[in-house]
């Protein structure tokens, strides 16, 4: 290994504090990451890091290392990674939140395509149902359904909107009778989503008829999935967004409930860290994924 990768390899250790935790990071196994580091340590006479059983740290020789390596080797990804986009080529790791159901249900295809046009570029994607601070967390591309965006502090695209249906089991409204309107869900089990896992107003309209009702049921859950799965064991009625149990809707195992009322869409949103440029890997994901959406696979 060259030089400039074993700097590399390195400054990751030195960052996850964990040869184990470098070598995931990197894609490598741990006892290649061991060696690359002790032959940078023996190419330069000097100790770099400490090691002991439960972490790894910088020697003061180490810290000193570290502090004039990491600006080159930031300068000199900068310096690749530019030339590349000069040039229109997309490379290097794009890290990705997204929701747990969106990331099931639509994202697979997405990864899929978009590897097979873009092979230079590595996609790692974590799915949540909490809030994520890309900020923080260092996420290149944040995916959300939410309502209107209301962060201040990164830039946001909004995609599409994102429908929500109020469904339950056939069985379930057989047993327990079927609400004519929002008044009759009082008498029902109705299973709320909120990433807090308590319970949640559903805001339902009807022309110009609003009604408020407050989801209380033996359930709730911060997961669509969960929730849709509770539903067809007939565990009572949810509100979900429609790409979440448009199969089982289709297929007749389960219904839809109150069709004349609806909720207020959410939103279908791509956030990024206050970039001054949008990265080329980052422009190119967003554009493929919003079209997407909207030509292949519309919420």
């Amino acid at each position: 290994m060259g030089e400039l990768e074993s700097i590399r390899v390195f400054l990751a250790v030195a960052e996850q504090q964990s040869f184990a935790g470098a070598a995931r990071q990197l894609g490598l196994s741990p006892a290649s990451v061991t060696r690359t580091v002790a032959a940078l340590e023996d190419r330069l006479g000097v100790q770099l890091l400490v090691r002991t059983t439960r972490q790894v740290s910088l020697t003061s020789a180490g810290t000193v290392y570290v502090e004039r390596v990491a600006p080159l080797a930031r300068g000199l990804a900068e310096a690749t990674e530019e030339t590349r986009e000069a040039q229109g080529v997309t490379s290097g790791l794009i890290r990705i939140s997204a929701p747990m159901s969106l990331g099931l249900k639509v994202l697979p295809a997405v990864l899929s395509q978009f590897a097979t046009l873009h092979s230079q570029t590595h996609v790692a994607l974590s799915l949540s149902d909490g809030f994520v601070d890309i900020l923080e967390e260092d996420y290149d591309l944040a995916i959300r359904i939410s309502g209107p965006p209301a962060d201040k502090s990164t830039i946001w695209r909004k995609i599409c909107k994102v429908s929500r249906v109020l469904v339950a089991a056939p069985e379930y409204l057989t047993a327990k009778g079927e609400p004519q309107s929002p008044d009759d869900l009082k008498d029902l089990a109705c299973l709320s989503y909120r990433a807090d896992a308590r319970e949640e107003i559903w805001e339902l309209a009807n022309g110009t008829d609003r009604r408020s009702h407050r989801a209380e049921g033996p359930f709730s859950a911060n997961n669509g999935d969960l929730l849709a799965r509770l539903v067809l064991n007939g565990e009572g009625i949810t509100l979900l967004p429609r790409f979440i149990v448009e199969d089982d809707l289709a297929a007749g195992r389960l219904v839809e409930v109150l069709p004349g009322w609806s909720a207020p869409e959410l939103w279908l949103t791509l956030y990024y860290p206050p970039y001054d440029r949008l990265p080329l890997r980052v422009a190119t994901f967003s554009d493929f994924f919003e079209t997407y959406v909207k030509e292949t696979r519309p919420l």
